[in-house]
């Protein structure tokens, strides 16, 4: 059994977690290409029968999550560093090395608005913030595919609407805030291909959701995507007023003289039906969308689709809220999550919600998509993880489902891992059930009633 809390105690104090760390795995050989100095572990069992996945460590529960369910599934694995004093440390060369790790990956989430220490006995704002931003950069990222129900976010990266360059970043004298953006052309065309593929493969409806009438970026966005359906057998019902690729074809040409001249080879034959829709108006069509269970996927910007999938996460509860409402006010005594099933719907609360980040060269990066659960840890570090009854402990599910997806990912075909896997998942929802476990407890648990990989 590792010391979970010892690991906790030692980040929450801004104690050496490297060196305690460092004697928990071993020194891998394996190394992003170009970075020579990288620090990389390995652990679990490397048995040449299952291909490992790397992991970043990164903070509170994201990290303490993820070493306990390592050490529970015993399958082989990466870790990398990243947790917010060591980005901090590294000037967010830890990043460099997670997001080329040549190997299936899961970014777990990271602290952005952690203190640390600044070398000089101050305390300071980690360095990237959560660092996302930069991690997408350095790993060539051009999307993320989150599924939740019947619905796929395809959400461009990094596509961000929001200041980028500090150094450019100002408030003038007259109160003027004034920030630049740098948005790679090139990635947003291949998330716009990807996409249209996944229409074209899948059979859903697909609804783009940028605002050209307004943003610029949004209408090189658009453009690209309008330039990728010509010559292709995609049926457009909702369409944008102005084509926005013959608005910007100057600029948009640019991006396109630069992408391969293979780029749209097959691309004749793919066909589906698209809906062109302004940005804001699918987070009502997503709740739509969802209600009447019809399976669409959604291309969005960086941010909006950031929102786009909060409110997918979100939406479930309070429909569901609403629907207890509904049949108290008929007289009906009906349990609403029973009906929820029942109705055919599938999602829950958002906490088993997974997002895959694709890169330009190099396998997927699984991606957790809920917080760090910093004050949870707090929590449990006072000694009281209910908070005298009022909470849920911690729930580790995600670190299970998430692993579960790379690992599958990285061994198409291994049906008996895919076997072993959902078994394992199977166990800890018997142990995590509505009486749900305090954390050590829960791992204590696990740990007895799950073999490690190839034991």
């Amino acid at each position: 059994m590792i010391d979970l809390l010892s690991i906790a105690r030692t980040e929450a104090d801004g104690g050496d977690l490297l060196n305690l760390l460092s004697g928990l795995f071993e020194p891998s050989e394996v190394r992003p290409e170009g970075y020579s100095d990288a620090v990389v572990w390995q652990g679990g069992n490397h048995d040449g029968v299952v291909n490992p996945v790397a992991h970043s460590l990164t903070d509170a529960y994201a990290l303490l999550g993820t070493i306990a369910a390592v050490d529970i599934l015993g399958l082989p694995f990466y870790a990398v560093p990243m947790w917010s004093q060591y980005r901090h440390d590294t000037k967010l060369a830890s990043l460099g090395w997670f997001g080329n790790m040549p190997c299936t990956s899961v970014k777990w989430s990271t602290a952005g608005d952690a203190y640390v220490n600044d070398g000089n006995g101050n305390k300071v704002v980690v360095m990237g913030k959560s660092a996302n931003a930069p991690l997408r950069t350095q790993a060539g990222v051009y999307c993320n595919v989150r599924p939740y129900g019947p619905i796929t976010v395809v959400r461009c990266m990094p596509c961000l609407p929001y200041s980028q360059d500090r150094d450019k970043f100002v408030v003038d004298d007259s109160g003027i805030v004034h920030s630049e953006m740098n948005t790679p052309g090139i990635q947003m065309a291949y998330a716009n291909r990807l996409f249209l593929k996944m229409v074209n493969d899948s059979g859903h409806l697909g609804r783009v959701a940028m605002k050209p009438t307004q943003a610029m970026e949004d209408g090189i966005n658009a453009g690209l995507h309008s330039w990728l359906l010509k010559g292709t057998k995609f049926e457009v019902g909702r369409r944008y007023a102005v084509d926005p690729y013959e608005e910007h074809k100057e600029r948009i040409d640019r991006i396109i003289s630069l992408l391969p001249s293979n780029f749209k080879d097959g691309m004749e034959n793919w066909g589906g039906r698209i809906e062109q829709h302004i940005s804001d108006t699918n987070y009502g069509l997503l709740i739509w969308d969802l209600i009447e269970k019809r399976d669409t996927i959604v291309l969005a910007t960086d941010l909006d689709g950031d929102r786009l999938t909060d409110l997918l996460a979100d939406i479930s509860d309070p429909l569901r809220a609403f629907g207890d409402k509904v049949v108290q006010h008929v007289g009906k005594n009906v349990n609403m999550w029973d009906a929820w099933s029942e109705m055919g719907y599938t999602t829950g609360n958002g906490r088993d919600m997974t997002s895959v980040m694709h890169r330009m060269d190099g396998p997927p990066i699984h991606e957790q998509t809920l917080g760090s659960a910093d004050a949870m840890l707090l929590r449990l570090l006072d000694g009281d993880e209910s908070l005298g009854g009022t909470k849920r402990p911690y729930d580790p599910r995600i670190h299970f489902v998430l692993m579960r997806d790379a690992y599958i990912d990285a061994n198409p075909g291994n049906s008996e891992l895919r076997n072993w896997l959902d078994s394992s998942l199977d166990v800890f929802d018997g142990i995590y059930g509505e009486n749900r476990p305090g954390f050590l407890e829960g791992y204590k648990a696990l740990k007895e009633a799950i073999t490690p990989w190839g034991s």
